[in-house]
């Protein structure tokens, strides 16, 4: 069992924060995940395969896809 709060006994506050917080999840990813297919290999460091795996299996509030757009491209 679950010690959390269910939705409906969060403040609206809290609400909103988790809301804009996914939004903004998604949004990254998506940036991401566009920027990744469309970028050559040699121009990412690591391997693109296991940036896809990262990029579409992980929840990480942002902070893979943050992580992929500062350091895994590489500069043009």
């Amino acid at each position: 069992m679950s010690n959390g709060k269910r939705w409906t006994e969060l403040s609206p506050v809290m609400r909103a924060a988790i809301v804009k917080l996914a939004v903004l999840d998604v949004a990254l990813k998506c940036w991401a995940i566009a920027d990744l297919v469309n970028r050559p290999q040699n121009q990412v460091k690591g391997s693109k395969t296991a940036w896809a795996v990262a990029l579409t299996l992980s929840s990480s509030a942002g902070v893979l896809p943050a992580s992929y757009l500062a350091l895994a491209r590489k500069s043009d």
